[in-house]
């Protein structure tokens, strides 16, 4: 629902941010009104072009016809009227979304038993029962009753020979690292720091408050740093501005606030050391001078660039909060949420599967115009 921009992490390159190409096919000869509908279908059924499409149409916003200006004075006065009448609208829809909200925190505690559950068998604080346990994965389906027994019995003989692992190790660690929004801003100085993270819960603000929600990142004890829990609090807002009521689109994250966290000594990987070497002008002497510099870290993701109060940023402080929004909204809406399957990797497989079945359509066509080619005994492969 946020009004988010789908950017890339700060501490990426911008040379690494895909661009977004149009594609034009073009088909001749047979039917053409039946090759130009399947053309559009498939076109309308590839995101890339999608996206292309909507930042082309996008662009044709504040390019009027000029119909406006020749309209009479009485018909503009009735067009004021229905901008008014659209002002109007944005307030429901606003109202409208705030109820949405509402709905999110009630059932935000429906759902919470489940996450306290999931979090006691994560950190071994529950040992779930034979029945939980049970589950009909999709290979299994096909497998006779004595394949079954053979790969339990050397699932079994493999247990024996590990050490019983408690709970359910690196657990938020390896869906931070199967996500390619979260895995992008990982180091490895900060994975032994996420094996100790046990549990990431969304509150939401009181009814009353301004709408906000909190993302709680959960601990236990380690050597990096004494708290037990890092916060992150996205302000939202959910109504339309008073100069530009028309850009209402549903709540937007408009700043974010991080928390201090209490480093061990040594032990913050926030920070780096570095030493140079300086030469005198003069004497040609040499000394080492060590200075710490800011260290790439995910744990930056707690301490955000701060907005001013005139709510102007430079142009990396802007690309910086707009990818910090876009994760804040991830987590909030799709990790907490399916987090087991983002660590089975299930849910990336979802996400992937019209990507897959789009590039395969694309190969097929791509092959069979290569064989049309091929036949036609007008085909001049130099052309």
């Amino acid at each position: 629902m946020a009004d988010l921009d789908n950017k890339d992490q700060a501490e990426m390159d911008p040379a690494d941010m895909e661009d977004v190409e149009e594609v034009e096919e073009e088909e001749t000869g047979g039917d053409e009104n039946s090759k130009a509908r399947q053309l559009t279908v498939q076109m309308m059924q590839n995101p890339q072009i999608l996206a292309a499409l909507q930042e082309r149409l996008d662009g044709l916003n504040g390019s009027p016809s000029g119909y406006m200006e020749s309209l009479p004075k009485v018909v503009k006065r009735r067009v004021n009227a229905l901008k008014n009448l659209q002002v109007k609208c944005a307030h429901i829809e606003a109202k409208f979304y705030e109820e949405v909200h509402e709905l999110e925190r009630k059932y935000a505690a429906l759902y919470q038993p489940l996450f306290d559950k999931r979090s006691d068998i994560v950190k071994a604080a529950y040992e779930p029962t034979d029945e939980e346990c049970e589950w009909k994965a999709d290979e299994e389906e096909e497998l006779t009753d004595e394949m079954k027994e053979k790969a339990k019995l050397e699932e079994e003989k493999k247990d024996e020979e590990k050490e019983d692992p408690k709970g359910i190790p690196e657990f938020w660690l390896t869906v931070f690292k199967n996500v390619d929004l979260l895995s992008d801003m990982l180091q490895e100085h900060d994975e032994p720091i996420l094996k100790h993270l046990q549990d990431i819960k969304v509150k939401f603000s009181d009814p009353g408050q301004p709408m906000s929600f909190t993302l709680e990142f959960h601990f236990e004890p380690n050597d990096f740093f004494t708290n037990t829990v890092l916060t992150k609090t996205y302000k939202m807002r959910s109504e339309p501005d008073e100069n530009d009521p028309f850009s209402f689109d549903g709540p937007e994250i408009i700043c974010c606030t991080g928390c201090t966290i209490d480093w061990t000594k040594g032990k913050n990987v926030t920070l780096k050391t570095i030493k140079k070497k300086q030469k005198h002008k003069g004497r040609g002497t040499v000394r080492t001078v060590t200075k710490t510099v800011p260290n790439d870290s995910f744990f930056n993701f707690f301490t955000p660039p701060e907005v001013p109060e005139n709510g102007e940023l430079d142009e990396d402080s802007e690309a910086v909060l707009a990818a910090d929004f876009e994760i804040g909204h991830f987590i909030r809406e799709r990790i907490v949420p399916r987090a087991v399957l983002y660590f089975t990797g299930e849910a990336i497989e979802d996400d992937d599967d019209d990507y897959d079945e789009e590039g395969e359509e694309a190969d097929d066509e791509e092959g069979e115009e290569e064989a049309d080619e091929e036949n036609d005994p007008d085909y001049d492969p130099k052309v």
